[in-house]
């Protein structure tokens, strides 16, 4: 399941940048098992970048960024933490291999019977659903020692700090910077997918030379950015302020330079799941859980994801490059695919499907007052859109190789 990159890879780091024309960013969303979307979505993209640049061309090579919340960050940190090689650990075909075989236990679906709703209710209020063993250990024995400092390409990862109530954002600018910051990629990972209600949360520290230390006591980042897209760009914005030489200087709010690849991992907004009488009939049990789900966790993750779409695309439709900002979602989930958690094997690959039905469809953007996706006239489908930002990846790669070496 590792990457085959050959150590002899010719392939060398992305140049910072500095040396091209473009900032290239891929967002990743949080959304438990529904991962297997998002990272369809990404296989397809890296396989049109290995037609480009031959089949050791791997994501972490073409953008500046990858960002991820929860399961989100997961695929991230597969994409861009170091093999022995120090090239990334995966590559984007054998994203979904890893859930097929893993889901199962990270999720561990228990048999359902009569009593199974009073049963899941009565364990809400017990504790998380699950308690993670499977999953901490893992991403441990995936990631080992490797600090957010050390990924092949930067990475930016939100959580959230339940005893100070406030956003913690891990990226490789900042840890470089901080070594307070620098903590392991494993306790990052851990931390983003504790989906309150689903995962406990997570404590660890990190320690400087000098004897500093400092706390963290994390929770899932989808509570402060499901969907991390406007993270990364205001963490980079904050590095073109900073004067990081990796940037050109210049208006750090020169987002026409940008090019964002946002990938969500589907809702069910058109499904339609509640609506206000019900909801004006729960207590706080029916808000923890119903029918299988739990509405609190939902309708604050998909709210998340939808406001950093929403801001993202008047954005760049207000600076006349919305072509360079490629959100795709599905936002048609039903049944159990909608669910964060169903790892059994039928919907795990209805899962897939939807992602490649997903490249079929045409590049849709948000409807600011309807909240749902319309097809975008005349710019093709999610698969063309992609091959055409491939393009744009390699291209931007190549011209950054060639200003590199004439310095």
């Amino acid at each position: 399941m590792e990457s085959n990159a050959s150590s002899n890879c010719a392939t060398v780091p992305q140049p910072p940048p500095s040396t091209g024309k473009l900032i290239t960013i891929l967002s990743i969303d949080g959304g438990g098992i529904r991962g297997l979307i998002p990272a369809t979505i990404i296989a397809h993209l890296e396989a049109k970048l290995q037609e480009l640049d031959g089949p050791d061309a791997r994501i972490a090579d073409y953008f500046d960024v990858i960002a991820g919340t929860s399961t989100g960050a997961l695929l991230t940190s597969m994409l861009a933490a170091p093999d022995e090689n120090n090239r990334p650990l995966f590559a984007a075909k054998d994203l979904n291999t890893f859930y097929l075989e893993n889901g199962p236990k990270i999720f561990p679906q228990k048999k359902a019977g009569f009593l199974t709703p009073v049963a899941n209710l009565l364990g809400l209020v017990k504790g998380p659903k699950y308690d993670g063993v499977f999953l901490h250990d893992k991403i441990k024995s995936l990631t080992h020692d490797v600090r957010v400092a050390d990924t092949v390409t930067n990475v930016i990862v939100p959580a959230f700090d339940v005893k100070y109530l406030q956003p913690i954002i891990f990226s490789t600018y900042e840890a470089k910077n901080d070594t307070l910051k620098n903590a392991h990629l494993s306790d990052i990972c851990i931390s983003t997918s504790a989906a309150p209600t689903y995962f406990p949360a997570h404590f660890f520290k990190t320690e400087a030379t000098d004897g500093r230390s400092r706390e963290f006591h994390l929770v899932d980042g989808g509570v402060a950015a499901n969907n991390p897209t406007m993270v990364a760009m205001s963490m980079l914005t904050k590095e073109v302020l900073r004067r990081n030489p990796d940037f050109n200087a210049g208006r750090p709010t020169e987002y026409t330079n940008y090019l964002i690849i946002s990938v969500g991992t589907g809702s069910a907004k058109q499904a339609e799941k509640y609506t206000a009488p019900q909801c004006a009939k729960w207590g706080l049990f029916q808000w923890l859980y119903n029918g299988g789900f739990t509405p609190i966790i939902d309708i604050f993750s998909h709210a998340s994801s939808d406001m950093v779409d929403i801001h993202a695309a008047v954005l760049f439709q207000a600076l006349h490059c919305e072509k360079n900002y490629l959100r795709i979602q599905d936002d048609t989930l039903i049944g159990n695919t909608s669910s964060v958690d169903i790892a059994t094997k039928e919907n795990m690959e209805s899962l897939i499907g939807i992602g490649q039905d997903l490249l079929k469809k045409p590049v849709a953007r948000v409807n600011i007052d309807t909240g749902v996706y319309e097809p975008c006239s005349g710019e093709g489908t999610n698969a063309e859109a992609l091959a055409h930002f491939a393009k744009k990846l390699s291209d931007e790669r190549k011209l950054r190789k060639r200003n590199l070496d004439s310095y």
